[in-house]
């Protein structure tokens, strides 16, 4: 597979809680210079990095992450924040336990609250697959595209598990036509890489990637 297929979808992750400023410009610098889709970054650096590199870059982050259970309203600040400060993209964190729990209503409700934030800017709900049944997947794929975000993906890659390709396999069936799959956590060779794309993947997150594809 061309490596510029590869590169063009994925998110240059750094979210390390122990991030340096060097770590994320070396990270905006390969992204620049690789052309990713963007970097998903702690929401602390996003102002820095949108000050520094203005619209050479796509600014992507997290919300709610990585355990899920902040309050509806501590998101919606969250997401508020960061796209104020030159956010693109957001990568949100399901409250698992409401999905635990059969609250599927709420979780529809708190992933619609986000995405009436963010409007034309990319909503990306992650429900971390590796805590949950077959059945609270499917029920996942619902709610995501019920509520009107624009992925799925399936992992923070700070759980006890990551991305699987039965697990995108799975989504494909269930997510309506209007929502995409993003696939991160474990995901750490070439071989990965290309799996994952083949399978349907139109994001990938992954800190590897460039590493993997510089030469």
């Amino acid at each position: 597979m061309d490596k510029k297929e590869i590169l063009k979808r994925v998110d240059h992750t750094q979210l390390k809680a122990y991030a340096t400023w060097e770590d994320i410009v070396s990270l905006c610098d390969e992204a620049i210079a690789f052309k990713t889709a963007s970097v998903c970054v702690p929401p602390a650096y996003i102002e820095r990095i949108h000050e520094t590199y203005g619209d050479k870059i796509n600014i992507c982050t997290v919300v709610g992450f990585p355990l899920g259970y902040s309050v509806t309203e501590a998101k919606v600040a969250e997401t508020e924040k960061a796209i104020a400060d030159g956010a693109n993209e957001i990568d949100m964190v399901v409250n698992i336990s409401d999905v635990k729990n059969g609250l599927y209503q709420k979780v529809e409700e708190e992933i619609r609250a986000l995405k009436r934030v963010c409007g034309d800017k990319i909503l990306k709900v992650i429900i971390e697959t590796c805590y949950l049944t077959q059945d609270e997947k499917i029920a996942m794929c619902r709610a995501v595209t019920v509520a009107g975000a624009d992925y799925i993906k399936t992992s923070t890659g700070f759980g006890t598990g990551g991305a699987t390709l039965e697990d995108v396999r799975l989504f494909k069936e269930h997510i309506g036509p209007g929502v995409k799959i993003k696939a991160a956590g474990g995901i750490s060779t070439l071989k990965d890489l290309e799996a994952f794309v083949e399978a349907g993947c139109d994001r990938i997150g992954t800190s590897r990637a460039v590493g993997l594809l510089r030469d």
